[in-house]
């Protein structure tokens, strides 16, 4: 009995000293982090969609509020996101045999600097930048909106997997 009663206990000990945290979003966010402040992104680029910084800055909030369980505060939080939209622009990609395009590419570039004030090995000032591509045959002001709600999208997966998934 004292034996089975020293395995249990051995047990219990070793299973609560060795647990481990599991995400469905693979966020590897440390305990102590418990708040996130998205600052406005501004749009720096000569180019875009009136309400495109706007769009941006609330996306990556819904994110952090969708996937982790983070408080989105208005003062510097133990994570910070700042940052600028710095090009936005349309170019033709696919060559016709008569040079003209087949299809053009709209590309959107952002600067976002993240300073994590638990953990600053994980801080970093890069550019991240996505395109879609659209029919030539297409005006871009009519799938403008469209295009840059996916690349906007496309852009926050990338924001997100760097600073708190650490892939």
């Amino acid at each position: 009995m004292k034996k089975l009663s020293f395995i249990l206990v051995a047990y219990i000990l070793i299973s609560q000293a060795c647990t481990v945290n599991y995400s469905l979003t693979g966020a590897s966010i440390a305990p102590e982090v418990k708040t996130v402040s998205i600052q406005h992104f501004v749009n720096r680029a000569p180019l875009g969609v009136s309400n495109m910084e706007q769009y941006f800055t609330d996306e990556l909030k819904d994110k952090f509020k969708s996937q982790t369980s983070l408080t989105v505060v208005n003062d510097l939080g133990h994570l910070n996101f700042e940052g600028e939209i710095t090009d936005y622009n349309t170019r033709p990609m696919a060559i016709t045999g008569d040079e003209t395009a087949a299809q053009n590419r709209l590309t959107i570039t952002v600067r976002v600097k993240f300073t994590n004030e638990i953990e600053p090995q994980y801080n970093f000032d890069s550019k991240f930048s996505q395109f879609e591509d659209y029919d030539s045959d297409q005006d871009l002001s009519s799938v403008e909106q469209e295009l840059m709600e996916k690349i906007v999208e496309k852009l926050i997966e990338d924001i997100f997997n760097k600073s708190v998934v650490n892939w």
